[in-house]
């Protein structure tokens, strides 16, 4: 699972390789600008040459879409599929799949840094919205009428991005705004998913981000996620209800699974690399040698030099 960036986002969605940002992002060199932008999803999506499938991993922007056609969301817990036309509110703390079911499809989807709605603008942290919290339920059935009145903002915010008006990001800061409100007096979409396939997800997903980080192939690498605590907060879940899916599809918890990893990481790198004790430590996320030293021996019954000799 990677983090995907704002720039990292149109090359995954249009295959811009090569193609010049500057196109995409007024960058005038104000990062604390943030970053905004609007698109009518029927002038990208299947084009021919842009991807309409997205990946399930962790964003650095915020994303609102207005969805009119048959589409699939995958989150960790829950997969939920939109019939008809709904709204997906995407926030960088909750990675999910995003997967359209047909070619009928049409709508409107922005998306923004969190310097563009940081709280020197909008007077309150955006992460404290309700709709925007970890467990908030994201994606909203809308009637007609309700799509007719969110469409209406989009096409606004189409309109005024393109203008030359001095403060039109400031009108689009309150578009944005006006989207988030209208969002949170929605009924979300129940989920379609059962508990045994949730469970298989979630069990799948930690599997693929404890593997992303090995093998280790140079003492610069360092882990970057060792605690349950950090695997349930980058997969979106509780900690506990990490720990009880893993008991029940593995039999073992979050912490055993890791650590026997790392163990065997540990193994490896002591075996097959002339690197010292200190920097095998330092690569797999220990920052004192004595704790790695103790952990290692607690997961093998000997010390790092006599498994090594």
């Amino acid at each position: 699972m990677e983090n995907i960036s704002i720039i990292d986002f149109y090359k995954e969605i249009f295959d811009l390789k090569g193609f010049p940002m500057d196109f995409l992002i007024d960058s005038k060199g104000n990062t604390e600008l943030g970053h905004f932008n609007v698109f009518d999803t029927a002038k990208f999506y299947f084009s021919g040459t842009k991807k309409s499938a997205m990946t399930s991993n962790r964003r650095l922007y915020y994303k609102i879409s207005l969805i009119k056609g048959k589409n699939l969301v995958e989150y960790a817990d829950k997969t939920v599929l939109i019939e008809q036309q709904g709204i997906l509110f995407a926030t960088p703390k909750i990675p999910y799949r995003y997967t359209p079911q047909n070619k009928k499809q049409s709508g409107f989807f922005c998306v923004f840094t969190k310097e563009f709605m940081s709280k020197s603008k909008t007077g309150f942290h955006i992460d404290e919205l309700p709709i925007f919290k970890p467990n908030s339920d994201f994606v909203y059935q809308l009637n007609n009428k309700q799509f007719l009145e969110l469409e209406s903002i989009f096409k606004k915010m189409d309109a005024e991005i393109s203008s030359d008006y001095t403060f039109k990001y400031d009108l689009l800061r309150n578009y944005v705004l006006e989207l988030i409100h209208l969002g949170q007096k929605l009924k979300p979409i129940k989920s379609t998913e059962t508990a045994t396939n949730a469970a298989s997800r979630i069990s799948s997903l930690f599997i693929e981000l404890l593997e992303r980080q090995f093998p280790i192939e140079n003492n610069a690498q360092v882990i970057q996620l060792k605690t349950p605590i950090e695997f349930a907060k980058n997969l979106g879940v509780h900690i506990n209800h990490l720990n009880k899916v893993l008991k029940e599809t593995t039999g073992k918890s979050t912490t055993e699974i890791v650590n026997g990893r790392i163990a065997e990481e540990a193994k490896i790198l002591l075996k097959k690399t002339q690197w010292n004790v200190t920097e095998i430590a330092f690569a797999l996320g220990f920052e004192e040698v004595a704790h790695f030293s103790n952990f290692f021996k607690k997961q093998t019954k000997l010390s790092p030099l006599k498994y090594r000799n």
